[in-house]
């Protein structure tokens, strides 16, 4: 579904103007294309903690391959060095596939449903004084 049509310059500014007119259109198409927060996190907290999931899954992946690697120290046989550095490749796949990965959020109209839902279940009218 095509949008916006192409860019033009106007001025030396480049300009994107929307095909869609209506507003009951122009609403749709955000239900649709945005998207709501419903892990219940603070955006400002997300933006950090995105961050900090990928250090820590980088950190476990080096910190994984030095343990495997000390045995590697004072080591003189070809073969147990062969065999403690397939161990380490093997654990650090293992880690990288396990590691943080960064999920989408969901689309704003499942949002908004879940919200009114959720409201219409808990309305029991005007609360007494």
């Amino acid at each position: 579904m095509q949008t916006f049509s192409t860019a033009t310059a106007n001025g030396g500014i480049l300009t994107i103007m929307s095909k869609v007119k209506s507003p009951s259109e122009k609403k749709r198409i955000s239900l649709v294309k945005d998207r709501g927060n419903v892990y219940g996190e603070c955006p400002a907290s997300s933006r950090k903690n995105i961050r900090r999931g990928k250090q820590r899954g980088h950190m476990e992946v080096r910190r994984a391959a030095n343990q495997e690697l000390r045995g590697l120290k004072g080591s003189s046989v070809e073969a147990d060095a062969d065999v403690i550095e397939s161990r380490a490749k093997e654990r650090i796949l293992a880690l990288a596939r396990s590691s943080f990965k960064k999920v989408p959020d969901a689309p704003l109209g499942e949002v908004v449903a879940r919200k009114v839902k959720r409201r219409a279940e808990h309305a029991t009218g005007r609360k007494s004084r």
